[in-house]
Parts: C-alpha cells; sequence; structure tokens
C-alpha cells in the first residue's frame, strides 16, 4: 500500500532526495505516485511535519 501526504506539507523537500523509485512529485503539497511507491517509509522517516503516513 502507497503512502501519502497530509495537507500538514510545507513543500520542504527533505523527502524527494530519500525516495528510490522516484514517486513523489512537487507542488504546493507535495504528492506520491501509489502506481510507483514501493512502501518503504523512507520519505515518512524524514518528514519534519509527519505529513506522510501509510494509505
Amino acid at each position: 500500500m502507497a503512502h501519502i501526504i497530509s495537507n500538514d506539507c510545507i513543500a520542504c523537500g527533505t523527502c524527494i532526495d530519500e525516495c528510490p523509485t522516484a514517486s513523489i512529485s512537487e507542488g504546493e503539497i507535495y504528492a506520491i505516485a501509489a502506481d510507483t511507491c514501493i512502501d518503504c517509509g523512507a520519505c515518512a522517516d524524514v518528514c519534519p511535519t509527519g505529513s506522510i503516513s501509510q494509505a
């Protein structure tokens, strides 16, 4: 199951470099592509606001 990013995202960019499948896209609030996310949790581990969780 893919991870999701909540509205608490501050678009800091910390998670992007951690994603091994480049599944995170930038924007006002970042988004994770469910079809390429491998559910490793690397992004959630580094998120300073705790905005990333399992869907």
